[in-house]
């Protein structure tokens, strides 16, 4: 269920239809470059195992959870930040949690094992159980437990994670090939 303060799938579909629209793209020649340029010496593996295609793409206009992984190259092909979608987001906030560059063949992807790390620390160090930490963050107590499997996560539960923990997004990432 969504929430008020949470990540915006529409604004991202909004914002995403706008720069598509100023560049004049259709959604499968956008969707082409939020994939990246191919490597060459790795066209197969790579790119058809993070490729998005422009039916997920264009899903995020009607979609309440999204795969975070897809967001994250869907925020770079725009140079924006989750935070950047949050209602009533701290404007110097948004400027510090620029996503990192990611060079070619390589896909930016959610680091969930250290996410994890820095989840379960809080919630010791506060001495609450999972379903208490789950119970203030608003995401199930096995998703935040399973985040130790190193998976992957989704939009908007991350953004709550990482809301709860108060860190950014791009501290949580990592560049996969």
């Amino acid at each position: 269920m969504a929430r008020p303060a949470d990540f915006s799938l529409r604004a991202l579909y909004n914002a995403l239809d706008e720069q598509r629209r100023a560049r004049g793209l259709s959604w499968v020649e956008a969707t082409r470059q939020m994939n990246g340029p191919v490597d060459p010496s790795n066209r197969h593996a790579a790119s058809k195992e993070h490729a998005l295609s422009a039916s997920t793409v264009k899903a995020t206009r009607i979609r309440t959870v999204s795969e975070g992984d897809g967001v994250l190259q869907m925020l770079r092909w725009l140079n924006r930040s989750p935070e950047s979608f949050l209602p009533n987001r701290d404007l110097a906030n948004v400027t510090r949690a620029q996503l990192p560059d990611v060079p070619q063949g390589g896909v930016l992807r959610f680091d969930t094992k250290k996410l994890y790390e820095k989840l379960n620390s809080r919630r010791q160090e506060s001495n609450m159980t999972w379903q208490d930490a789950a119970s203030q963050i608003g995401v199930a107590a096995a998703s935040l437990q399973h985040l130790s499997k190193g998976g992957r996560t989704s939009f908007p539960q991350v953004m709550r994670i990482l809301r709860w923990l108060g860190r950014s997004a791009a501290e949580f990432t990592r560049v996969a090939r």
